[in-house]
């Protein structure tokens, strides 16, 4: 099976970060849509503002209409829209979270403004909406009570599966960052809040490699996880030095066995048998120049190639053999072996 891959045009900036400013020229999202294509790229992530920009000063029939022109790119393109994400994080009405803000008003601009995404995503085709619940957590615990918070992103949930019973919603659970504590930190916690909802069976996860790192967990056991649940909506595969900050570096950049072993429970798994993308949630680095700065993307899916080769070069006879004897050692040693032969 050969698998289909998706990227988001924010993959693609500026190269601003917390301690300095933009470094690159911005590129318009059609420029970055041809360059996609022309990559191997089979499907646009998208959060809502990403199709319309500066969308919370826009009208319905505005919204409607910059929408239309997006779907009339991707499809001239070829391409298709993987998903749609309410950016809830960055306007100022979600500094104490959206879903789960202690004012009442905020709570309700974030169910408005994830039921605009779910709009657009009618425009663009798309029957899978995402969440990131980026500041749905706390930076001082005693700022909320988590069992109404939880009860909160149930509620939430419930609002867009309710609004519209054709699409699915995935979670992207991730420990830290820009909150302090994370109220859904893991696969695992996100797998359990779904099956609170009115329809579990329409809201899964997508499991990000370096969100599984910074939560001191393996991504491929997680991704497994998810696919023992059939719940693994997507993936944002990347790679991540340790328990930094969200790094979002080239796939296979940092831990190549462990990027081994994504793919491997992906291929043994047949994943995308349903549809799914490989997503790619990769940032270049703030020292590329413009016309470079795609090579994160390049570079992790000429990765995954060469990964998923050496998958379907593995023995599986020797493997049995090895489990068989318990020689562990000589297991991981053909592994590495695998790894390190051209």
């Amino acid at each position: 099976m050969s698998f289909k891959f998706s990227a988001g045009p924010w993959n693609v900036s500026e190269g601003a970060d917390r301690f300095g400013p933009t470094v690159r020229a911005s590129i318009p999202l059609i420029e970055k849509m041809e360059k996609f294509k022309e990559l191997g790229i089979d499907a646009i992530q998208f959060h809502d503002d990403d199709v319309v920009p500066d969308i919370s000063n826009k009208s319905p029939e505005q919204i409607e209409k910059e929408a239309g022109t997006v779907k009339k790119q991707l499809d001239n393109l070829g391409l298709v829209a993987e998903f749609v994400a309410p950016r809830l994080w960055e306007d100022i009405r979600t500094v104490d979270g959206g879903f789960t803000s202690n004012d009442p008003q905020e709570r309700k601009y974030a169910l408005n403004r994830s039921k605009t995404a779910v709009d657009i995503a009618q425009i663009l085709n798309c029957k899978l909406i995402g969440l990131w619940y980026a500041r749905e957590g706390t930076h001082c615990y005693e700022s909320k009570n988590p069992i109404e918070s939880f009860d909160r992103l149930v509620e939430g949930l419930n609002y867009i599966l309710e609004y519209d019973k054709s699409v699915k919603i995935f979670i992207e659970s991730k420990p830290n960052e820009p909150v302090d504590r994370s109220f859904l930190p893991t696969i695992g916690h996100a797998l359990a809040i779904a099956e609170k909802t009115i329809d579990s069976l329409r809201v899964g996860v997508n499991l990000e490699t370096a969100h599984a790192v910074l939560a001191g967990l393996d991504p491929a056991t997680e991704i497994a996880f998810a696919l023992y649940f059939k719940k693994l909506f997507t993936v944002h595969l990347n790679d991540q030095n340790g328990l930094r900050y969200d790094q979002d570096k080239a796939f296979g950049a940092e831990n190549l066995r462990q990027s081994f072993n994504q793919v491997k429970v992906l291929v043994e798994n047949n994943y995308g048998s349903g549809g799914e993308f490989v997503g790619l949630d990769v940032q270049a680095m703030r020292t590329q120049k413009l016309e470079e700065s795609y090579k994160a993307i390049s570079n992790s899916i000429k990765i995954f190639n060469i990964l998923e080769e050496k998958v379907r070069k593995f023995d599986y006879d020797f493997q049995k053999k090895c489990i068989d004897r318990r020689d562990y050692e000589e297991l991981e040693f053909y592994v590495l072996e695998l790894l390190l032969k051209s």
